[in-house]
């Protein structure tokens, strides 16, 4: 009897645990969203609610520049597949090919590869890796880098050729980045005033990649001229205790004369530590402001609210982050490589 008890009460206990977990797993179950996903009345309804209709563009604004980054890393995922299986039909429409796609690579495609020393001693010292950490290991793996490296550069090299005679026909559409409506309107600029291709700049003075964004748009002057204008616009970030008074002191310049403000912005850029309110009049009067006109300024804050402008209209247009570039309008993130900006300034020069 004891034992038919003890068994009675064990499936009690099993009957209750299980009704638990149903009463929890049913609580889950209505605690989500009930989303039902079907065909869409038209073309341009994402959902409805309570029969009114959210549209596509409601979905999309103001995520439109992270869309188009995830979906041209998909892009770049059916590109990189695309280029290895170009490879391998060249590989194997050449008379050499044997079968093995690792010997005619090593064989024929990269076969001239040798990394020296001097090349490893080369990328150390671009990198800043001390000579003291330089051990065999590290070499090594140094060494192993710069031969992928190069071993890529040899295949486009090889695939180059080979496209000259036979152009492979690409039906993949490359996603297009969005088009904001930006103006530069009276913030600082260098270049040329009716040039064709305007890059409105979004930056912060004490963020360390809007340092390496400025030498990319002195590099893209260099190398455009006139071509281009190169207007910069304040984005001081709240965590950056310093970049809203370097925000006022470089408009500060700009309103004694325009080509002050660019001085004390290389200034300041080179010398971020030095952003407090004595660093920014030193640096003032080593570009040649008046240091009493200046300092007025700085103290009176009467900058502060265009610099709140400028923010505010970067974040209306989806500036998140610093450096944030727009090219005529498209939307460039962070300090990216030149080529990245050169190939969207040649296409709007080229229109």
């Amino acid at each position: 009897m004891k034992n038919r008890i003890k068994t009675l009460s064990f499936l009690g206990m099993m009957l209750l645990a299980a009704l638990g977990l149903f009463i929890s797993c049913t609580k889950d179950v209505d605690s989500k969203p009930q989303f039902i996903f079907k065909a869409a009345p038209n073309k341009d309804a994402a959902a409805k609610v309570n029969g009114t209709v959210i549209t596509f563009s409601e979905l999309t604004e103001g995520v439109e520049n992270d869309l188009y980054e995830a979906e041209m890393k998909v892009h770049e995922i059916k590109m990189n597949r695309l280029k290895a299986l170009v490879l391998k039909k060249f590989m194997e429409a050449d008379p050499a090919y044997k079968g093995d796609n690792d010997k005619f690579l090593n064989d024929q495609i990269a076969k001239s590869i040798k990394v020296t020393d001097k090349q490893i001693m080369g990328f150390a010292k671009e990198r800043n890796i001390p000579k003291e950490n330089l051990n065999a290991q590290l070499k090594d793996r140094i060494k192993k880098f710069l031969e992928n490296e190069s071993k890529q550069g040899a295949i486009d090299n090889w695939i180059s050729q080979k496209t000259k005679k036979s152009p492979v026909e690409v039906y993949l559409i490359k996603p297009t980045r969005p088009v904001k409506e930006v103006m530069a309107g009276d913030a600082p600029f260098i270049g040329g005033a009716d040039a064709k291709v305007t890059i409105v700049e979004f930056s912060d003075f004490q963020c360390p990649f809007c340092a390496r964004g400025a030498t990319l748009m002195t590099d893209l002057k260099k190398k455009y001229g006139n071509k281009i204008k190169v207007a910069f616009k304040n984005f001081p970030l709240p965590f950056h205790n310093h970049a809203k008074k370097a925000a006022e002191a470089s408009l500060c310049a700009h309103e004694q004369k325009s080509a002050s403000f660019w001085k004390l912005h290389d200034k300041m850029f080179a010398d971020q530590a030095g952003l407090d309110r004595n660093g920014l009049i030193a640096k003032a009067v080593s570009v040649g402001l008046n240091k009493e006109k200046f300092t007025k300024c700085l103290d009176s804050g009467k900058f502060a609210k265009s610099i709140d402008s400028d923010i505010q209209e970067g974040q209306k247009i989806g500036v998140k982050s610093t450096p944030t570039f727009f090219v005529n309008g498209k939307m460039v993130n962070g300090a990216q490589p030149m080529e990245v900006f050169a190939e969207l300034i040649d296409e709007e020069l080229a229109k």
